[in-house]
This record gives C-alpha cells, sequence and structure tokens, in this order.
C-alpha cells in the first residue's frame, strides 16, 4: 500500500490512548491526545471531537435496510499538573452527543450525557538535552503511565439490535477499564518526531458484556516555528494504528460484528500564543477492517483550546524563526 505523505516540513507527537470501540470511535471513548499544549507546568482546556461510523453493513460491505450512520460527538474538560521533576497527572471529563439514522424507515435516535471519566498518572524515565559534535541541539525523552476509567457514562442494556451486531451506541462502557502507555520523543533541533503505544484493559460491565482490549500505536513528527517571538507554530503528521478483538458477551461468546483494525493518517497542527494554546488534527482511514467488514469507520476531527496556569512557557533552545 502506497501512503503519500505531504511535504517534509509537516513531516511525520505525542501520548495518546483510546477506548473500545475506540476503533470505531463510538460513545463509548476515544481518548486520543495528540500533541499536548507547550507548557511548562499545568494547563486546562475544552477540546471538541468528531467521529463518523457506518454500522450493519452486509456481508460484501454494502448497504442494508439495517444500515446505521452514526455520528459521535464530545466535549471534554482536559487538563494536566505536573508535580515534582517527573510526575504528571492528567484528567478528561467528556460530555457526549450521539446521533444514528437508520437505513430502513429513516429511523433516527440520539443520545446525549456524561461520559467516562479518565485519569492518567505518567512518569518520566528520562530526559536528556545534549549538543551534538555538529552544534546541534539534541533533546529526547521518555515517558511511561497507567491510568483507570471510571463507569461514569450511563451504559444501556439491550441496544445491540442483534446479539452479534455491533454494541457502540453507548454514553459509555459500564466498565471500570485500565491503560498503560509509553511515550518516546526525540528533537534534533526544530524537527521531532514521537513514538507512543497503548494498551487498554477492558473489564466485564454488570450486565456481562466486556468490550475487546485495545492496543494502539503511532508515529507522528512536527517542526517547530516561531514567528516573531509571539506565536509558535508546530505542523505535525504521522499514521495511527489501532486493533482490539472482539468483544464479549457473557464472558464466552465473541460478538462477530466488532474489533477489527484501523490504519489512519494523522494530519495537524499546535499553535501557541502568549498562555493559549490552540490545536487541531483530521484522522483519515488508510485502510480497516472492523466488525468482520460490517463497519466502516470516517474521518475524525479534534480540536481545543487550553490555558496556561502558571504564566510561562517551555523554555526552547531551539526554534527556526519566521
Amino acid at each position: 500500500m502506497k501512503i503519500k505523505l505531504t511535504t517534509i516540513l509537516l513531516l511525520l507527537a505525542s501520548p495518546l490512548t483510546s477506548l473500545a470501540c475506540d476503533i470505531c470511535g463510538c460513545g463509548v471513548g476515544s481518548y486520543y491526545l495528540g500533541i499536548l499544549p507547550d507548557f511548562s507546568d499545568k494547563f486546562i482546556g475544552v477540546r471538541y471531537q468528531s467521529k463518523l461510523l457506518t454500522t450493519h453493513l452486509g456481508p460484501n460491505g454494502n448497504r442494508t435496510p439495517l444500515t446505521s450512520d452514526e455520528t459521535y460527538q464530545s466535549m471534554e474538560v482536559w487538563g494536566a499538573w505536573n508535580f515534582g521533576s517527573r510526575w504528571r497527572i492528567m484528567a478528561i471529563l467528556p460530555y457526549n452527543f450521539n446521533t444514528r439514522k437508520i437505513e430502513q424507515g429513516n429511523v433516527s435516535g440520539e443520545k446525549h450525557g456524561l461520559g467516562d471519566v479518565v485519569a492518567i498518572l505518567n512518569f518520566k524515565l528520562f530526559e536528556s538535552r545534549v549538543t551534538t559534535g555538529g552544534d546541534k541541539f539534541l533533546a529526547h525523552s521518555l515517558w511511561m503511565g497507567a491510568g483507570v476509567k471510571a463507569p461514569t457514562g450511563k451504559y444501556e442494556d439491550g441496544e445491540q439490535i442483534m446479539p452479534n451486531s455491533p454494541n457502540n451506541f453507548q454514553l459509555g462502557s459500564g466498565s471500570t477499564d485500565f491503560m498503560f502507555n509509553a511515550a518516546y520523543d526525540v528533537r534534533l533541533m526544530d524537527l521531532g518526531i514521537n513514538v507512543n503505544a497503548s494498551y487498554k484493559l477492558n473489564t466485564e460491565n454488570k450486565y456481562e458484556y466486556r468490550y475487546g482490549n485495545k492496543f494502539t500505536g503511532n508515529v507522528l513528527g512536527y517542526y517547530k516555528f516561531n514567528v516573531k517571538d509571539k506565536v509558535r507554530i508546530a505542523p505535525n503528521i504521522g499514521l495511527l494504528y489501532e486493533t482490539q478483538p472482539q468483544d464479549l458477551l457473557y464472558n464466552k461468546y465473541e460478538v462477530y460484528q466488532s474489533g477489527g483494525d484501523l490504519l489512519s493518517n494523522v494530519v495537524g497542527v499546535e499553535i501557541n500564543v502568549g498562555q493559549i494554546s490552540f490545536g487541531a488534527n483530521y484522522q483519515i482511514p488508510l485502510s480497516q477492517n472492523l466488525a468482520n467488514d460490517r463497519a466502516l469507520a470516517g474521518n475524525r476531527l479534534m480540536t481545543h483550546i487550553s490555558f496556561n496556569l502558571k504564566g510561562k512557557k517551555n523554555k526552547e533552545e531551539h526554534v527556526f524563526e519566521l
């Protein structure tokens, strides 16, 4: 498969993690972080996410009377707090808006309400800043962490149209789940590459439904520009891969139309103006095999505005001047 990436300035940047049917991007949750705001200590902000999904396709991927076009949107309050020189805690509080339209009879439905709250604790294993033999600045760091997702979002039993059909149209998973992640970042002067991996361990909810565990990995890159020492711009681009096995019902029956894998291209930009950070990224599926080809993920959009709570930015030794 040939993948066309744009220019070298938009080359191939920070931790990510997602939840199940996370691959589909449904209301059960999708906690992709993208590039964190360029603040040194702590921040708080608001994010918006939108994801498209088509479910109940026929055996050959064709539309049927039960085919459902679904949109999952969320408004999230998110923030991070560094304490000491190595620890960071992050929290995400989502409010979800789910809508769907079924092919047969133009049946539609919608749900809105609080989603599942997430808290993640990260530890910085190392950070190094050196000058190479060619007088170029090189920095790299490795963070590892773990988190928990609380079942604060509403889960409705019997939401599935059929026992083997997707169980996506939920505000929450109804289960307490656990996440583990690692993020490595390396930057030479103003060009950086970030490699991330995360694994989410799902538990069975009280209705004896268990979403499949989830692995997510990405390679992203960025280039930092400084506009008259007032505005910092970091375009970024890369690949995001997600995979998970099928869900389980009564801890033994596999849900046929669930699980799968998805490879997406991610294109975004982060902008810092003083103590305010703006960001956006767009995720475009490149290849996918979801729910045994009975579901099709569409494009995703994420935007945010965040505020520095301490009043100073990270010190940058090298930033390309415009």
